[in-house]
């Protein structure tokens, strides 16, 4: 059994930023699909699904047929129809775009057609026969469990092992509440886990309760789907101050129980797609003055746009081309944010240092990379942020694999699908007496 997190935790207060489609709504939108024969919408999605036909299937009623060739592609396509940034993906790519109308809204069939088969539930795949192969997988995130449902399908029996106590990876623990919950994410795990057959062992770190080493002596393979680490910090004066801390723990806390939030002014720093969550969090919690620091200038932003127009519409200000030097506080908590200004060579102005006040700080500068401990296996291909995998996964080193976070530096649910179930066709062949 799988662990869900508590009913009063604070994540509940927000609704669905993009609501739920009625039968009727989608059953319009889906005869709106031209079902284009080489439709760019495919090769927008990193899964590849195949989009025209599982819309064509909504508008002729096989509603079972639609959700399965969502799934064949994508065993997560549930939480990726909520999660993914579609704007740039999929409906970027519509040819209703070039044709200067509104493109077909995917994302919502997607998420139609997959909540249908849920709801019904309905199973679609079976374990294959038994290989006598067991494959060990680290980290119970959205590419070890696609990768552990295809190896199953393939007859190889898998044991994930989760250093939480939830399953589902960054989907439990960080997406935006008004994407997805918590609660839906490992609701999702179980669906998956219905194929039988996977074994998650939460609790277990690796490098303090198990071994690399004995995982490459048990196992036949192993994946490594550990995602990123903790939060990166600037290194200023004032970290230690109550109210100062990294975005992505104070997202995983908001989204996993209660929240006591006592804050009217708050600050997140950078301007990524994780600073853009946090600052529409802390509205949608109550800060009434939320203000985004970023280094760069608007158009310049790691963030996607579409995510930051949400975002001052829902009252978000930034403070451009600025830089945090301290944290300033009283009695131990954070009060301010002392800052300086930067030319558009992104260096201080002389004299432009100003305080922002603050009773919260987030700072969403970046994750570290969990790379310390696979150092001592040689072989495995690594630069400084990542682990190098060809297009099956394979590190280099025989018998391991690795996908998501951890190999594509941090990208979104969707890719981290598409590389574990590319892994587990890699480990496939491999155990099936390929070279790797």
């Amino acid at each position: 059994m799988t662990s869900h997190p508590p009913k009063d935790r604070a994540e509940s207060v927000f609704e669905d930023f993009k609501p739920a489609m009625s039968p009727a709504e989608a059953n319009v939108e889906a005869n709106r699909c031209l079902f284009c024969l080489d439709a760019p919408c495919i090769t927008a999605c990193p899964t590849g699904i195949d989009i025209p036909q599982f819309i064509r299937k909504i508008a002729t009623g096989n509603l079972y047929g639609s959700a399965r060739t969502i799934f064949d592609s994508n065993i997560l396509g549930m939480s990726c129809a909520r999660v993914c940034p579609v704007e740039v993906l999929c409906v970027g790519d519509c040819v209703y775009n070039r044709m200067g109308q509104a493109p077909i809204q995917i994302g919502k069939l997607q998420r139609f057609a997959t909540d249908t088969a849920f709801s019904a539930g309905w199973e679609f795949y079976e374990a294959g026969a038994p290989t006598g192969k067991k494959v060990a997988l680290i980290g119970a995130g959205p590419a070890s469990l696609a990768c552990a449902h295809r190896l199953r399908r393939f007859g190889h029996e898998t044991v994930i092992f989760e250093k939480r106590a939830y399953v589902g990876g960054l989907n439990t623990t960080g997406v935006a509440p008004y994407k997805m919950k918590a609660d839906r994410s490992v609701e999702e795990v179980e669906w998956v886990l219905g194929i039988g057959g996977i074994e998650i062992k939460t609790g277990v770190e690796i490098g303090r309760d198990i071994q690399l080493a004995d995982l490459e002596r048990d196992f036949d393979a192993v994946f490594l789907g550990i995602g990123l680490g903790p939060d990166n910090h600037l290194g200023v004066p004032g970290e230690d101050l109550a109210g100062v801390e990294g975005a992505v723990e104070f997202i995983e806390r908001m989204k996993l129980a209660p929240l006591s939030l006592a804050a009217r002014r708050g600050v997140v720093v950078g301007g990524g797609n994780t600073a853009l969550d946090a600052v529409r969090e802390l509205v949608g919690l109550g800060v009434s003055d939320v203000t985004m620091i970023y280094r760069g200038v608007e158009s310049g932003m790691t963030g996607y746009q579409h995510e930051w127009k949400a975002g001052k519409v829902e009252g978000v200000k930034a403070a451009w081309r600025t830089q945090p030097v301290a944290y300033l506080g009283e009695d131990g908590k954070v009060t301010g944010v002392r800052c300086v200004s930067l030319d558009d060579k992104k260096q201080p102005i002389a004299g432009s240092e100003h305080t922002l006040p603050a009773d919260i700080v987030l700072v969403a500068i970046g994750q570290a990379k969990l790379l310390a401990e696979l150092k001592a296996l040689d072989g495995i291909r690594m630069d400084r942020s990542r682990v190098i995998v060809d297009q099956a996964g394979f590190t280099g080193r025989p018998k391991w694999y690795a996908g998501g976070d951890l190999a594509n530096g941090g990208k979104e649910v969707v890719n981290a699908v598409a590389e574990g179930r590319d892994a587990a066709i890699g480990i496939h062949a491999f155990l099936s007496g390929g070279a790797a």
